[in-house]
């Protein structure tokens, strides 16, 4: 459930923000001096997921997590479920800035790494009296990649109909419940992420692509002529030409017609209506759009989005839903060379479904690089007949009839009695039951290359101390997860 998306760092000069995206973020340009940074593990947690062969090369060291006690500030609890994140430079002075979504506890924090990029402090921008749902994956939007005026935080909120996406200053003063960051024209409805293309994709105008996680999931299109605005412009949603709403029609192999249906004063409407409205209209109906990313590089390719359908069952866990896929898809999604509205080409890349249990099993966050799709899957479903615990595969964009490969596993450890004392109490057996948060490529923010965090749901992982994490004080407020945010060496792009 969750994400983010991450794009090219870019130097923020009159900010003096260096920033790192969301979901994923493919750096190439900047060349940061670093000479005081030193990637090291700072946690005094284990790794909790673990290098799948083939990948030998890779580097894992866990940078934080939530049984952490930074020397700033010892009472800061990192929270459960990090989702959606971003990274960069600290304006303030040295080091860095860490800002992560907290799904279940709908908060956000803002964690402080020194020069080294050691994590000294720790607080809430955001809690859960504030974030009103679930805080899922998030897109960090700067002037430089996306043509911004200032950057700007965007997480979708995703916890029913009149769900909405918050705008929320990453290095801003403390501002808990401000409820005035919520922006209904980009659409009520249990959102995942709200991705800005890149600002070459279409010069001069702010695109947004929105997936939803439903079972009649949408895939929405914000376009504004203004760089920036979030407020004036329109909300449209994906259909085929032939009015045919089913997700089963679509197959691997085939690139499918799909255009774009303009939502009428979408800022004063229900989500309710925008629903309804897309039933009428014959929107593709998808099972739940959890995340999405655009490839890097060219104007041509940051038009190319990649997005994950992750899948329904019945309630046995075991028969699909008529029309949906159970295990999961990924898509590909050609915008118009143009005219951001105009015909696109949809297609089927990756299909769960073709190896049940064996492949790829609820693809949730995704990270697109230059080359490569990072698919991150959420597999605390539990279907039955799932044969492995929560990977992320690498899929190669050039060679598109190439089976995607396993690259990371968690690592339950379950023959180790005292790790499962702590980490598996509940479910030691059950497959899949962690997932992941955002994947993002921070290579040149450190001037190290091929290097990204990882974030992830260790669910089974229950401790007390961690329940209120935000200080929020909320009723509600009851989760009591770990949670834990990896630095990734070695990562192809």
């Amino acid at each position: 459930m969750k994400s983010a998306t991450l794009l090219r760092a870019a130097r923020l000069g009159t900010l003096g923000l260096l920033p790192v995206l969301v979901a994923c973020n493919d750096n190439d340009g900047d060349t940061t001096p670093a000479s005081s940074l030193e990637l090291k593990a700072h946690s005094v947690t284990p790794a909790l997921v673990k290098v799948m062969p083939g990948f030998e090369s890779l580097q894992i060291l866990p940078l934080i997590s939530s049984d952490d006690v930074l020397s700033e500030s010892p009472g800061f609890v990192f929270g459960p479920q990090p989702d959606g994140a971003g990274l960069l430079r600290n304006p303030a002075g040295e080091g860095f800035v860490l800002i992560n979504n907290h799904e279940i506890s709908q908060s956000v924090s803002r964690v402080y790494l020194d020069k080294t990029f050691k994590p000294v402090k720790g607080e809430y921008i955001v809690d859960y009296n504030g974030g009103t749902t679930r805080l899922c994956s998030a897109t960090l939007a700067t002037p430089e990649e996306h043509g911004f005026p200032r950057a700007m935080f965007l997480t979708a909120g995703e916890s029913g109909a009149e769900s909405m996406v918050h705008a929320i200053d990453p290095v801003g003063p403390l501002d808990k419940t401000n409820s005035g960051r919520r922006k209904p024209a980009l659409g009520k409805a249990s959102m995942e992420n709200a991705v800005p293309l890149n600002k070459q994709a279409y010069p001069g105008k702010t695109v947004i692509i929105i997936g939803e996680d439903n079972t009649d999931g949408q895939v929405l299109l914000y376009v504004s002529n203004t760089p920036g605005d979030l407020e004036n412009g329109k909300l449209y949603m994906m259909k085929r030409p032939n009015g045919d709403p089913v997700e089963t029609s679509l197959s691997t192999g085939t690139a499918y017609d799909v255009e774009w249906v303009e939502i009428p004063g979408v800022s004063s409407m229900t989500g309710a209506q925008i629903a309804a409205f897309s039933v009428t209209n014959s929107a593709l109906q998808l099972a739940r759009v959890e995340d999405l990313d655009y490839r890097k590089g060219s104007a041509a390719n940051n038009r190319e989005i990649y997005f994950t359908a992750t899948g329904v069952s019945q309630a046995d866990k075991v028969t699909p839903v008529a029309g949906k896929t159970m295990w999961g898809r990924v898509y590909k999604l050609n915008l118009n060379a143009t005219n951001a509205v105009g015909p696109a080409k949809l297609e089927v890349v990756v299909d769960g479904g073709t190896e049940p249990g064996r492949y790829i099993v609820n693809p949730d966050n995704i990270c697109v690089t230059d080359n490569y799709v990072y698919i991150q899957e959420d597999g605390d479903s539990f279907y039955r007949d799932t044969d492995h615990d929560g990977r992320i595969w690498q899929w190669a964009i050039n060679a598109p009839g190439q089976r995607a490969k396993a690259m990371l596993e968690m690592d339950h450890r379950r023959t180790d009695a005292t790790f499962n004392a702590k980490y598996n109490p509940s479910n030691s057996l059950s497959k899949s039951s962690w997932e992941y948060g955002a994947m993002y490529d921070i290579s040149d923010l450190v001037n190290k290359p091929n290097t990204f965090l990882v974030n992830i749901h260790p669910h089974t992982w229950q401790d007390p101390k961690f329940r209120n994490a935000d200080g929020s004080g909320a009723a509600a407020n009851t989760n009591a997860e770990g949670g834990q945010v990896v630095i990734l060496r070695g990562v192809a792009k």
